[in-house]
Order: structure tokens, then sequence, then C-alpha cells
């Protein structure tokens, strides 16, 4: 406090430093490795013209692609043509190898690992399939050159050192205009381009022999320059100053154009082949491909991950409970041969009538007593001793009010059980015949003149 109280001007200069270089972090413009703009710390800086485009967060069906692809490190080169060579032909084959990277198309969704192949500024080929021959024709006598890298599915490069080659070569004869120079940074301009059906629609491009920021920045008076790549979509321009794929949205329906160029720290183009190149592309929202899907979430991750995993295939789908229970119905109707009980009974009538047929009219009610309607049933009828004490009349008659209970309730069910037999009364003089036919009764049937009426 002290010190402030004599140095108010010291102070005053440290508190200025200190926000100078706390604002300098938090732009990010004194460390050179962050994506900015020039002038403002927004991530997109518009700088000329007017519109609707802004950043956004790249599809998250893509996001989870991503891992499947990060211990990759393709290695990609250009055996034939070779560089310097001269050819005595317009017709030109090349061959590519590329090693850390299996390079493919989907057969379901029509997308993988491959390589963009460029000639001089035509737009690039895609290349799945290395077995496939490579042919330009045509060509004009002079210098061209090829340039190759390795890009993801969904347009995006790979940026690991190796994953770019460039070869020039003459037709007959050299010529100027067609040949990078080695030592100056070389931008490739990767995507967008063609048709897209859905946004956020991705910014990518390739960058060879670039300076690191940090590099360019350690000595001002050095002859190392630093890069910027100013972006230009239907005349609304920001600059990048990091290498990274960007998703932009708020394209106007129908046809976009674009320009990338590779630019110093103070807005002078960087001279060098390719440095600057514009495309068109068409943004049509009702257009249907598999990059729309991914980008809209329409593409589950199992089902796209196909395109990051050569021979990928995807889990069954696990029925639903609406999917069971048809199986359900399907795997009942079996179970109906049980269900028929009701054909049961006719089953245990038709088995039944075996023995009846046998079976003697009672003569009387007092015989009915003694005997069942089925003469096989007579033994077990005979021998009631097998369940109650052998009792003579004289004990039957003093007994039976001591099992008042009991046959009481057997006398009062058995009406109800034997009535269609003949049998209207018990005589309760006879004990041995009132005990025996409840203890019988059960295993004749019931009703044997309903069995037998037909």
């Amino acid at each position: 406090m002290a010190i402030a109280n004599q140095h108010p001007t010291l102070m005053k200069n440290w508190l200025v430093g200190l926000l100078t270089l706390l604002l300098c972090l938090g732009l990010g413009g004194c460390g050179g490795g962050d994506r900015i703009p020039n002038t403002t710390g927004t991530t997109l800086d518009a700088q000329t013209g007017t519109g609707n485009l802004s950043e956004a967060a790249p599809p998250a069906v893509i996001r989870q692609l991503q891992p499947a692809l990060a211990n990759y490190q393709p290695q990609v080169a250009i055996a034939s043509p070779a560089n310097g060579a001269t050819l005595q032909d317009t017709r030109v084959a090349v061959e590519l190898t590329v090693s850390d990277l299996p390079i493919y198309k989907d057969a379901t969704l029509g997308l993988g690992p491959h390589l963009h192949l460029y000639l001089d500024e035509q737009p690039p080929q895609d290349i799945y399939d290395l077995d496939q021959p490579i042919v330009f024709d045509d060509l004009e006598p002079g210098t061209h050159t090829l340039r190759v890298f390795a890009v993801r599915p969904w347009q995006e490069s790979f940026k690991n050192a190796g994953a770019y080659a460039e070869s020039s070569f003459n037709v007959f004869t050299p010529t100027p205009g067609h040949t990078p120079a080695a030592d100056q940074p070389v931008l490739t301009y990767s995507s967008p381009r063609g048709r897209y059906g859905a946004e956020p629609i991705l910014l990518d491009f390739y960058l060879a022999n670039a300076p690191l920021h940090l590099v360019a920045q350690e000595d001002p008076d050095d002859a190392v320059r630093d890069w910027r790549v100013r972006v230009t979509v239907n005349n609304q321009s920001f600059t990048l100053n990091e290498w990274q794929p960007v998703y932009l949205q708020g394209f106007q329906p129908g046809t976009n154009w674009l320009k990338l160029e590779l630019i110093d720290e103070d807005g002078l183009p960087l001279g060098n082949s390719f440095n600057a190149t514009a495309r068109l592309i068409t943004y049509d929202p009702d257009f249907e491909d598999a990059i729309a899907q991914l980008t809209r979430g329409e593409l589950s991750v199992e089902a796209a991950r196909g395109i990051v995993e050569p021979g990928y295939q995807p889990p069954a789908p696990e029925p639903s409970k609406s999917a069971v229970s048809p199986t359900d119905s399907q795997v009942t109707p079996p179970e109906p041969p049980a269900e028929p009980e009701a054909p049961t009974t006719p089953e245990l009538t038709e088995d039944e009538p075996e023995s009846p047929p046998s079976l003697p009219e009672p003569a009387d009610e007092s015989e009915s007593t003694a005997t069942s309607p089925e003469t096989s049933l007579e033994p077990e009828i005979s021998t009631p001793s097998t369940t109650l004490p052998v009792m003579d009349e004289g004990a039957a008659a003093d007994e039976v009010p001591a099992m008042t209970p009991e046959s009481d309730a057997a006398a009062e069910t058995e009406p109800e059980t034997v009535p269609e037999t003949g049998v209207d009364s018990i005589d309760e003089s006879d004990g041995d015949a009132a005990a025996a036919v409840p203890a019988t009764e059960p295993t004749l049937p019931t009703q044997p003149e309903a069995l037998f009426a037909g």
C-alpha cells in the first residue's frame, strides 16, 4: 500500500499490463494455438458481407464414431508417377499405397475410410479400393501435380504426419504454375463439396508444410511467416488460425459458394500453388444420403459402426414385448390339446359304458340297497368290514344313534348321488348296507341312466 501511494504511476502501469495480459490470454491471440479470428474472441469473425452463418457442434453420432479411428496413423504415398518424372503419353496411370488404415466402402451405407486424390485444381476423386485402376486421360502437355491424403468416412481429413503425399510430373515437357514450392505451406481444400441434405456442414482442409504458430511468432524479424485461413461463404468471411474441422450452419437452400485462402498474420496471401480454392455446393434439405442421416441423427451408432470397423455386423435387434406376443401366440397353439377339458368328459363316458351294459335292472328298492347297478362291484359292496367293524343286527340298532353325525351326513348326501340308480331310501335296520353304500358310491357313475340313455 505504501508503494502504491509513493508510486501511483508505477501501480497504474502495472494494472494496465495485467489487464492486457489477461485479455490476451482470454482471446488466445498470444498463444497462437487457438482457433480464433484476428480481432475478436468469437469463433467466426464476420469481416465482410452479411449472412446467418455460424459454427455448430459436430453431429452426435459422428462424435461417437470418431474414437474408432483415433488410433490410426495412416501413411500415404504415390508410387507412380514418380516426382519429377516426364511422361511421353497423355494417359497417366496412378499407383497409391497406404498403410495403417483400412480403406473400404461399407456395402450398406456406401461410406468408409478412403483417400482424396487431386489432380491440379480439379475436385478430388474418392478412392476406396487400391486394387482398382486409377487413370487420368487426355492430359494437357506440361507440369501436373497429384495430391492425396487419407480421410474419414464423413470427409474429415487425417492430420497426422505422413497422411499426405504429393508428386509433380510432366507430360512431354515441364511448365510453370502447377508445381508447389517445397518450402512453402500448401493448402488443399477438402470439404464441403457436392450436395448436402442437412446442417451443420463440415468445413475441412489439409495444410502441408505450415509452421507452428509458436515458431512463426518466436522472432518477428525472421523469415518465417505465420499463417491464417480465410474462409468466405456467400460473401461472409471469417478467419481461422487453427487446423481443425469446423461445422457450419446457416447455408441458404440451393447453390452456395465457398473460398479458402491461406494468408499470413497481416492478411496477405501466402503465395504458392493451390493456396486459394473456390467450390460450389448445393444445400437441399430434402436430399437423402448417408451423410444427411448421420447429421440428423437418423442412424444409430450401432447401425453406422460398419463405416469405421470393417466387417462389423450389427447385433440382431432384441424383440420388443409387442414382438414377443406373436411368438407366444404361435407357441401356445400346441397347448389346445390340453385345453379341450370339455372333451375329457365324453372320453370318460365312452370308457365307463364298457361295464354298465352288464348291469342288471334292480328288482326292487330293497335289493338296490344291498347291490349296486354294477355287478362287478358287488364284491366291494359285500366286504364293508374292511372299513367298518362287523356288527350284528342288535348291535347295529344300538350303534346307529352313536354314528348319527356320520351316517346322517351320508344319508343326507346319498339321495343326491344315488337317486337315479333306483335307490329311494336306505333301511336303517341294515347297518352294514347303510355304511357300505357311501364307501363304494364314489366309484360308480353319478348318472348311469343318462350315460346309457342312447
